[in-house]
């Protein structure tokens, strides 16, 4: 190839280019996007701009209206507006780049205006889903983060008239998601309100009382095939319910209980098939957590057999039986959790737990489960058990204890020393940074004991509390092999009752010989007390 060809090689080369450039530039303007259009061709993207694109919205939004309040029964008449309307709403996605100016929107009443098109009749052109892409560009998280002040404005004027979240919900409820365009509609408004309770935890009780709870409900039973909607229904449920307990309460009112019952059975037997639908069933679990923390809610997962399908998602062995061991510690927990330990005893369930207490299952660390998580949940369990069964079904687990040589005695103590070691290790790491500290002049404030605090809760120290609790249970249950048991294994390995009492208190596993005399001096102050 001779210098002129390559020349002319090169010069066709880069007329395919900018042909190229510009074919990707024209699909860009298209689509509406003025941002880039006004930086090409020169035109400044300021608070000027702003205001002119937001009269011009106003007036063709009024001029749209007037004209099919004029003739109601001729599109023809008004169709030219309405697309007229849908340029400038496309052209106000720029102003989602400038949260600063928000208070535009409000100042110029289009924010109202916006939502009152969420009712228009004509969903083809514009109406609900081109109104809807535009809020949730305008509510996208991170943008209202870059200026608080806007967001704040914004946020203020969307949910003064009181029903937006109801607005919303009467608009998805009239959407066909087998159309694509309509699917991506729900799924915006979706992320409006997810948006929205992100910026302002406080909407999520107005929102589920505007209907979305029913409307989630709804679409999570729905039978349709799995979509990206149903996936994001279920991550919006868990938002709502996090942290409410009147949202909890709601849910149980609309009978939400047996809804995720019936949802969560599914994964009974099959593992869910793609990574997506995990992450739905996991958002499930997540939901059913939340509500076990209200009374009333532990009551309707007795009265739906919740606990049989725990119980037998724990036996099956499947991805689900992580989780549904995580929600049978919530349902059991605490004096509200009494009914359900007497009935988990009722279907055999110690046949299962115990099993799982003697060692962690190779496919739930598989599974991404670390064995202290599925240790403490195990233990809780147990622990729940002890504190609330009485009668026949306490003897029985207590039992369980004297089974093969007190062999569950050993896994106790075995674990018992385990979390105690990792324990002592944190603890010993954040003394030494306390005396650093110390000798640096810092300030040990209320913040850094709560890190320190937390840092010891992730050692391990909760599972270190509940098996102490555990073994002061069987061990004053009455019957001497077990208590023999447990002392004869603290002697072995150098244990003491004091660390079990400290621990059960809260305190430092590894006290200074000062605080071990106090701390022993206020346990038999208390001993004496009690007797």
């Amino acid at each position: 190839m001779d210098v002129g060809e390559l020349l002319n090689y090169q010069h066709n080369v880069l007329i395919l280019f900018l042909k190229y450039f510009f074919v990707v530039l024209v699909t860009l303007f298209t689509k509406g996007h003025s941002f880039f259009l006004a930086i090409i061709q020169g035109e400044p993207v300021d608070e000027s701009s702003v205001k002119k694109m937001i009269l011009t919205f106003e007036k063709r939004s009024y001029k749209n209206q007037e004209l099919r309040i004029k003739f109601p029964d001729t599109p023809g008449r008004f169709m030219e507006t309405e697309l007229d309307l849908n340029d400038i709403i496309q052209e106000m996605h720029v102003i989602a780049t400038m949260p600063d100016l928000y208070h535009l929107l409000v100042e110029l009443n289009a924010v109202h205006s916006l939502l009152g098109l969420l009712s228009h009749e004509n969903t083809d052109i514009l109406s609900f889903k081109d109104v809807v892409d535009l809020l949730q560009e305008l509510t996208d998280i991170d943008t209202l983060h870059e200026s608080e002040e806007g967001a704040e404005v914004l946020i203020d004027s969307l949910v003064s008239p009181g029903q937006v979240v109801a607005l919303l919900v009467q608009n998805m409820e009239r959407l066909d998601e087998q159309v694509k365009e309509e699917a991506d509609g729900v799924y915006n408004t979706l992320a409006i309100i997810e948006n929205m309770a992100e910026f302002r935890p406080g909407l999520c009780t107005e929102a589920a009382q505007q209907g979305l709870m029913q409307w989630l409900l709804k679409r999570i039973k729905a039978k349709i095939p799995f979509d990206a909607n149903k996936l994001y229904c279920s991550e919006v449920l868990a938002i709502l319910l996090q942290n409410n307990d009147s949202t909890r309460e709601l849910l149980g009112e609309l009978d939400g209980i047996d809804v995720l019952l019936q949802q969560l059975s599914v994964f009974k037997r099959h593992n869910p098939a793609t990574a997506e639908e995990q992450e739905m069933m996991e958002n499930l679990f997540d939901a059913m957590c939340s509500c076990l923390m209200l009374a009333a809610n532990r009551d309707r997962f007795l009265r739906g057999e919740g606990l049989q399908l725990m119980n037998l998602m724990l036996r099956e062995k499947k991805m689900s039986r992580t989780s549904a061991l995580r929600v049978l510690d919530h349902g059991m927990i605490g004096p509200e959790g009494s009914d359900n330990c007497h009935k988990f005893v009722d279907i055999l369930g110690l046949r299962t737990i115990f099993p799982l207490f003697m060692k962690t299952p190779k496919k739930m660390r598989k599974a991404g489960a670390a064995d202290k998580e599925h240790e403490e949940h195990v233990c809780s369990i147990i622990s729940s058990c002890l504190r609330n069964l009485k009668a026949q079904q306490r003897t029985r687990l207590l039992s369980k204890f004297t089974e093969n040589d007190c062999e569950k005695v050993d896994r106790l103590m075995e674990l018992h020393f385990k979390y105690l070691e990792a324990v002592q290790l944190a603890d010993k790491r954040i003394e030494g940074e306390k005396h650093d500290m110390v000798k640096r002049g810092e300030i040990l404030d209320d913040v850094m004991e709560d890190e320190f605090y937390l840092r010891r809760l992730d050692a391990g120290l909760f599972v270190l509390q509940l098996l102490c609790y555990i073994m002061v249970e069987i061990s004053n249950s009455g019957i001497s092999q077990l208590q023999q048991r447990v002392h004869q294994i603290l002697n072995l390995r150098g244990g003491s009752v004091k660390v079990v009492r400290h621990i059960m208190r809260g305190e430092s596993p590894l006290p200074t010989l000062l605080e071990a005399e106090r701390l022993a001096l206020t346990w038999i102050y208390s001993e004496a007390i009690q007797h």
